[in-house]
This record gives C-alpha cells, sequence and structure tokens, in this order.
C-alpha cells in the first residue's frame, strides 16, 4: 500500500529539471522538418514532382532500392539463420562484422567497396579481366553500395525474429519426416515472417536514402547514378526548390515507413 501510494505521488508529476530539456530535444528534432514543410513550394509541388529530373531521380532510387531489398533478402535471411541458430565458432565475432555497416561511415563504406571491386580491386580486378566490366559509376554499383550499408538491418530483424520463435514447431515438423528445407520453408518462414517484412522495409528504407557510400563508389551521373539523396545535393546548388520538393518525397518515405511498422517497433516500447 505505501508503495502504491509513493508511485500515485511520483507517477503523476513530471520534474521540470526534465521537462525543459525533454521539450528542447523534442523541439531540436521536430523542429527542422516542419521547416521543411513550410517551405516547400507546395503551389508548383506537383509540376516539379513530375518533371524530368525528379522523375528520373525517383525511378532510379526505386528500382535501385528495390534491387537492394532483393539482394539483401536473398544474401540476408540465411545469414542471420546461421547467426540465430547454427553453432558457428565465433559467432559473436560474425555478428560483431555484420553490424559494422551501422557505425561505419558511408564513405569510408564507398571506398572500401572501391577497393574491392573497383577496376583495379581485389575482386574487380577479375571481373574486369574475365567478362570486360566494371562495377564502379555504373547502376549496379548504386545496387551494391546501397545493400551493402543496408543488409544489417534485415540480418538483425531476422534474426530477432528467429531468436523469438517458438520451435516446437519446427521441431514436431522434422519427427513427423520433414526435411530441414521443408520445415525451414513451410514452418519457420511463416513464423518470423512479420519479422522479415519489417526488416526488408527498413532495409528499403536505408537503401532508398543512402548517400555517402553510393556517391563515392557509383558517382553522381544523371540517369545512371544519381538517386534521390544526390539529386537533393545537386539541386542545392542549382534549384533550392526541386531539393525541397525531393526532401519532402524523402521525409514523406520515412514517416510510411514508420506508419507501417508502428506495431513492432513503436508499439513494442510502450
Amino acid at each position: 500500500m505505501k508503495a502504491d501510494a509513493v508511485r500515485r505521488r511520483t507517477g503523476g508529476r513530471l520534474p521540470l529539471i526534465l521537462v525543459v530539456p525533454a521539450l528542447l530535444g523534442l523541439a531540436f528534432l521536430v523542429v527542422p522538418l516542419l521547416g521543411l514543410l513550410l517551405e516547400a513550394p507546395w503551389s508548383t509541388l506537383p509540376e516539379r514532382l513530375f518533371s524530368v529530373e525528379v522523375g528520373q531521380a525517383l525511378r532510379l532510387s526505386l528500382l535501385c532500392a528495390s534491387a537492394a531489398t532483393l539482394i539483401c533478402l536473398v544474401l540476408g535471411v540465411p545469414l542471420a539463420w546461421v547467426l540465430a541458430r547454427a553453432d558457428l565458432p565465433g559467432r559473436g565475432v560474425v555478428r560483431a562484422l555484420v553490424t559494422v555497416p551501422l557505425v561505419l561511415p558511408p564513405v569510408v563504406g564507398g571506398v572500401a567497396l572501391l577497393l574491392v571491386l573497383g577496376r583495379r580491386g581485389l575482386i574487380g580486378e577479375r571481373i574486369d579481366l574475365w567478362f570486360g566490366y566494371s562495377l564502379p559509376f555504373t547502376t549496379a554499383g548504386v545496387i551494391v553500395a546501397e545493400a551493402f550499408v543496408a543488409m544489417p538491418f534485415l540480418v538483425i530483424a531476422v534474426e530477432g525474429a528467429l531468436r523469438a520463435a517458438d520451435r516446437r514447431y519446427e521441431e514436431a515438423a522434422a519427427t513427423l519426416g520433414a526435411s530441414r528445407w521443408l520445415t525451414f520453408r513451410r514452418v519457420t518462414l511463416p513464423s518470423i515472417a512479420p519479422g522479415v517484412v519489417a526488416g526488408a522495409v527498413l532495409c528499403w528504407a536505408r537503401a532508398l536514402g543512402e548517400f555517402g557510400a553510393t556517391i563515392t563508389f557509383a558517382g553522381n551521373l544523371p540517369g545512371r547514378t544519381t538517386t534521390m539523396p544526390l539529386a537533393v545535393y545537386l539541386a542545392l546548388e542549382t534549384d533550392p526548390d526541386v531539393a525541397i520538393v525531393l526532401s519532402v518525397v524523402l521525409l514523406a518515405v520515412s514517416v510510411i515507413v514508420l506508419a507501417c511498422l508502428r506495431e513492432r517497433w513503436i508499439g513494442g516500447l510502450r
């Protein structure tokens, strides 16, 4: 009873020493976004949104982000399964390596990709020699750069879903004679589908907004490698209104992603 009384006395009060910096922190995060919306050229927004340069950047961004997400799904889901279920020596080290792109400056990731996949890189030199093809400064290079920085989001989400999944259903399927592949396809994947979808959406959104690794590894060639973030960077010097329009589109995508994941990510924090 005494503890309940103390909780009632303190639970409803917000200490001023915390409220003031909390409001300042909220304003610090929200005011720039409000400024972006207030300064947007709403009267000419449809016309600018369907202009050639915006259309090219938007189509390229959607194509590359979707292709990068597909690559991440093909490679990331098995990697997440290995990290979650396999008896892998040094698994902690492997997990740390997988999450490095989350904290690595994207420009450094672009430099690393150049050193490995560039025309004179460790692997890129062989690709150029055998197939006569070079990844840097191509649309494929954009996809590779985006997949590199976005895959950890998918792996972390899927690994968490795998660890939380009830393994008794998989054991029951194995008892009934199902092969490992059949169990994975018919039991494991459906049970972790929400985690896979959430990871894929985050992965796609991260790929859509990638800038540093893209401009370092793929350059900024209009129609070939100029994605929306790169177009924003270019437009700031030539046509700020176009930069604002593209920024509003990226902001809208971010809000939509958060809305789609609110039950899994935001609701889970309540």
